[in-house]
């Protein structure tokens, strides 16, 4: 059970990464660079939240808003996955 509770973490800590990545580059680069477009699968996961929190005074908090999410829900998967021993 460790090993799944591992592999989870490993997976959601990338996703992370990935959101933290995609955050900083679109500062830096042009949206059709390619590493914005390895990234782009990133925007369906914050459209959801960009629909319900626009952005605030020219600021967009859903990559923060979504890393929350993810590691509550990480917390949540791992919890239940080590309380099956």
């Amino acid at each position: 059970m460790t090993v799944i509770a591992s592999f989870i973490n490993f997976i959601f800590y990338a996703l992370t990464l990935a959101i933290i990545v995609y955050a900083f580059t679109s500062f830096f680069l042009q949206p059709y660079h390619p590493v914005r477009r390895a990234l782009s699968f990133i925007d369906s996961l914050l459209d959801p939240i960009r629909r319900v929190i626009p952005p605030i005074a020219g600021l967009d908090f859903s990559p923060l808003i979504l890393i929350l999410l993810l590691q509550l829900l990480q917390t949540v998967i791992v919890n239940l996955i080590l309380s099956l021993r």
